[in-house]
């Protein structure tokens, strides 16, 4: 098999390169050489595009080298944190050439915080030592309070978080007042704010039940709710606590520590108070039993005043009154009966409903789960890069050629394409310049 495609051989024509034959093969080579490589860097330019992809640049803080980067909307919607530019991140993908400009580029997969491992490792210490404290024993926790008249809030002001817990109490309870007590969520200066928040409903003891709430993130975004200070803050409390920091998988300090741990902040202010419906239709509930005792006492007596009435009066006007009372009884316990299946027909509708929703949604996201494995197994087919016209070259042992050196004149090798084998000899061989 002849290598010599790029120095021609001697009486023969210089090879002059179109470009983009040029550019295309170099982005092969690339493709071929980095198809999967790791690189850790310093954020900067992070542009998410109304398209949904996203570029940006990776910096090397000291060398000043630089990479761009384009991650597109498939790979950015599995983030799961928010990037910013100065975060060290480490991203996964593949060198690749942006044709139109002949501008080197790397095509991200996956991208994740450099150092979270270390955090986590703090978090475990921590987390170790103040549960050898005794401080997130469940003997210790109190019990919410079933039905406030005011909630106290921790959070930013300019938070998602306040926006939704003020939201669902509003939809949920409106009777109940809440009290917000601003602190910021994130940063150097979040751990002291929360505490100084936290003192402060707890001196003033003005509500009945606190919550301390924030919206999702990355560890590094939660950290301060893993602060010290933060923790023994919620511990001292002088009322229940309900955590609702990050979402349902993120765990933090502070969720230990509380009285109670919501998945979310919306699902703390759940928690905190029972829905005004359901309360109102719990207490007409009551009514009606204290009703039905009032009503059958009522009858009992009104049974003892016919039975006295019977021996006074004549035989005859005690069967009517009997027969009257109990034309009235039958058709109470009629329209009674008639409720109580018209209740159970509404009742096993609702269910049905709410199972066939169900059913769609796993079905529904079983299928997505689905689709994407298979674009996965698609994507990892070495198929797929044979039927392009390329071939896998290999040695009389198996082992891979993938460079000239390797090659002796005479040399037997074969050649690996989409649809079979093919045995070949080297005639000779030729290094790029």
């Amino acid at each position: 098999m002849d290598f010599d495609r790029t120095v021609p051989a001697p009486g023969r024509a210089r090879m002059v390169w179109e470009v983009a034959a040029l550019v295309h093969a170099v982005a092969d080579a690339l493709a071929a050489r980095f198809s999967a490589i790791t690189v850790r860097g310093e954020l900067a330019g992070f542009n998410r595009a109304p398209s949904g992809h996203c570029y940006f640049t990776l910096k090397d803080a000291q060398d000043n080298a630089t990479l761009r980067c384009a991650m597109f909307r498939r790979a950015a919607s599995m983030l799961q944190f928010a990037p910013g530019d100065g975060d060290m991140v480490e991203v996964r993908g593949r060198l690749a050439l942006y044709e139109p400009r002949g501008e080197l580029q790397l095509v991200v997969e996956s991208m994740q915080p450099a150092g979270a491992g270390a955090l986590y490792a703090q978090f475990l210490r921590l987390k170790a030592r103040l549960e050898a404290e005794g401080l997130f024993d469940a003997q210790r926790k109190r019990p919410i309070f079933g039905f406030p008249r005011r909630l106290g809030v921790v959070s930013s002001l300019s938070a998602a978080a306040l926006h939704d817990v003020v939201t669902a109490l509003a939809r949920r309870a409106p009777h109940v007042e809440v009290i917000v007590y601003p602190s910021p969520v994130q940063g150097a200066e979040a751990p002291e704010a929360l505490v100084r928040a936290i003192a402060t409903a707890s001196r003033r003891a003005e509500v009945d039940t606190l919550l301390v709430c924030r919206g999702g993130g990355s560890l590094e975004d939660l950290w301060a709710f893993n602060d010290e200070r933060v923790v023994r803050a919620v511990v001292d409390c002088s009322m229940p606590v309900i955590s609702g920091v990050g979402h349902e998988t993120d765990f933090t300090l502070t969720d230990f520590a509380a009285d109670l741990r919501a998945p979310t902040p919306t699902a703390a202010a759940e928690l905190a108070a029972p829905r005004q419906d359901a309360c109102l239709g719990e207490l007409l509930a009551l009514s009606q039993r204290a009703s039905q005792h009032v009503y059958r006492a009522l009858e009992t007596h009104g049974q003892r005043l016919d039975r006295a009435a019977l021996r006074l009066s004549r035989p005859a006007a005690g069967i009517a009154a009997h027969r009257q009372r109990l034309a009235l009884l039958a058709h109470a316990h009629e329209a009674a009966l008639r409720t109580a299946l018209r209740l159970n027909d509404e009742r096993l509708a609702r269910l049905r409903h709410r199972l066939d929703a169900a059913g769609r949604r796993r079905r529904d996201s079983a299928a997505q789960r689905l689709a994407l494995v298979e674009a996965r197994l698609r994507a990892l087919d070495p198929r797929q890069v044979l039927s392009r016209g390329y071939a896998w070259i290999a040695d009389a042992r198996g082992h891979a050629v993938t460079s000239v050196a390797q090659l002796q004149p005479g040399q037997e090798i074969t050649a690996t394409m989409v649809d079979g084998e093919a045995a070949a000899q080297v005639l000779r061989t030729t290094t790029a310049r």
